[in-house]
């Protein structure tokens, strides 16, 4: 088959389109053929390093497809069955080896391309609303990089359930991106101090969550938006880690909560994996979920697509094709 494959992490130039051995499916495994594979910042942080993996890796956290053929004692799915899954490397390639527990049936009324673009990012935002921090009608979150691909669902997510949502974007042109997701509020952080606004817009009372995907650049101006024993969730680092801290700080500002979470803890269970995705998929069918798959690479082309990424020249999702 052919794939892209790390040898040496680095740039996106590590990104080598090459061939690469077929995997066969162990036992509890399923071979898929790949469809479509969805770009996160998590595949940039395994290039990179940030997350080391054993090397050579086929980098790739999520994707859809067919299962070709099945390993011993599957029981979750059947050979032709059409299959999306996220949390396990090595999707960037045109056959991918998955762990069958980790496997979600595509309804009919989802494409490949749809499901590879909801599963990594659709299901971070959903545990980020209904269980890191339950959000519900009449509180307001801000959301960091709102049209990006986590952060336009977000937008949605949050206006489904009936909360406020202050979205950051860094131009005109991404903050109608945001508007039209269902943000109530969008700052320009280019132009704008959000802190400033966030507490302009609060009536300097601050709100319950922030939802932060950014790291550095934003860390300490988040928690100066919270509300006394309000929570930041920071599921991301797109701008590099957060500095060491003293913990009194949480204290200082307001009791405050603060968490590290990921989608690996947040769907550590088939139940809990089938209940997030199903969720994503009745939404997406039913109208109440948009996904904006903005561009489509060939998979040869991965180092320019992990470029735009880096680049911020992208909103919503990105697929590659094999």
């Amino acid at each position: 088959m052919r794939a892209i494959v790390v040898e040496t992490c680095g740039g996106p130039e590590s990104l080598v389109y090459r061939d690469a051995e077929t995997p066969s499916p162990k036992a509890g495994e399923a071979l898929i053929k790949v469809e479509a594979i969805g770009l996160n910042y998590i595949d940039v942080y395994h290039r990179t390093g940030l997350y080391p993996l054993p090397r050579p890796f086929i980098p790739g956290m999520e994707a859809a497809g067919i299962v070709e053929a099945v390993g011993e004692g599957v029981t979750e799915v059947a050979v032709g069955d059409r299959v999306a899954y996220a949390m396990q490397v090595g999707a960037y390639a045109e056959y991918a080896a998955v762990q069958s527990w980790r496997l979600v049936k595509v309804p009919d009324g989802v494409s490949a391309q749809q499901a590879a673009a909801a599963m990594l990012q659709g299901m971070t935002a959903h545990y980020l609303v209904t269980s890191t921090y339950a959000l519900k009608a009449g509180d307001t979150a801000l959301i960091h990089a709102a049209a990006g691909g986590v952060g336009l669902l977000l937008c949605q997510m949050v206006k489904n359930i009936g909360a406020r949502g202050i979205g950051t974007v860094s131009t005109e042109t991404k903050a109608a991106l945001a508007r039209e997701a269902g943000a109530d509020e969008v700052i320009l952080y280019t132009e704008q101090d959000f802190e400033a606004e966030v507490k302009r817009l609060t009536d300097g009372k601050g709100v319950q969550v922030v939802y932060d995907s950014v790291g550095q650049t934003t860390f300490l101006k988040s928690l100066n938006c919270l509300a006394p024993r309000g929570m930041l969730a920071l599921f991301g680092q797109s701008s590099g880690p957060v500095a060491t801290f003293d913990p009194a700080l949480l204290a200082q500002k307001g009791s405050l909560f603060l968490t590290r979470p990921s989608l690996a803890a947040y769907a550590a269970t088939r139940e809990e994996l089938l209940w997030r995705a199903g969720d994503l998929f009745n939404w997406i069918n039913a109208g109440k979920l948009k996904l904006r798959i903005e561009k489509t690479f060939p998979l040869a082309d991965a180092a320019e697509a992990h470029r735009q990424l880096e680049g911020r020249k992208t909103t919503g999702k990105v697929l590659l094709i094999p």
